[in-house]
């Protein structure tokens, strides 16, 4: 299914140890809205949706992945040179005490990921809008992660990582016009 090329799909780039940042990043990697949620949520949705749209689910969610593995580079890069004094000052105390410098899918309030956060109704017009829904609230997430870092090398892969999901609610908003257009077709028939 995949051809895993060794690179990431943007570089990622930090100009300085951040591990207050770092911790605001983890809502991204194992958060509500963040990027392991939406990938397993479309891989798991491609089996009730109208084979149409299948390859759309299994492409963006084969992205979000990518994405996943920016989040934890950048969590690894912000944190690589933290003393256990800044970690704890960070809020990551708890997590050093459990983990040491081990990435764990939490949210940045140290709430482990859970499969609730999974999403699935099994009526592909349902699905979509909470895909569209999905990818909105990962677009406001970045936003407010850029606005809470003067890193600018940090910056430029977040904006990637926005822009990435304004492309993926376009093409959800795409697909429920397709399956609408079905609908109203089958309608006349």
């Amino acid at each position: 299914m995949w051809v895993y090329e060794k690179k990431l799909q943007y570089p990622v780039r930090v100009s300085k140890c951040d591990p207050r940042m770092a911790k605001l990043l983890m809502e991204q990697y194992g958060g509500a809205d963040g990027e392991l949620a939406a990938a397993l949520r479309y891989l798991n949705q491609r089996y009730t949706i109208p084979d149409k749209i299948i390859g759309l689910l299994t492409d963006i969610a084969t992205e979000e992945f990518s994405h996943l593995e920016m989040i934890a580079t950048m969590i690894y890069k912000l944190t690589k040179d933290a003393s256990v004094d800044q970690l704890e000052e960070a809020g990551l105390g708890p997590n050093y005490a459990q983990r040491d410098s081990a990435l764990f899918y939490t949210n940045s309030s140290g709430v482990p990921f859970t499969a609730a956060y999974i999403a699935a109704k099994g009526d592909p017009i349902a699905d979509l809008y909470e895909d569209i829904a999905a990818e909105e609230k990962a677009r406001a997430t970045y936003q407010w992660l850029i606005d809470l870092t003067d890193d600018v090398d940090l910056q430029d892969s977040l904006k990637f990582l926005r822009e990435r999901e304004i492309v993926h609610s376009l093409r959800f908003r795409e697909a429920v016009e397709i399956l609408k257009d079905d609908r109203e077709t089958k309608k006349i028939f």
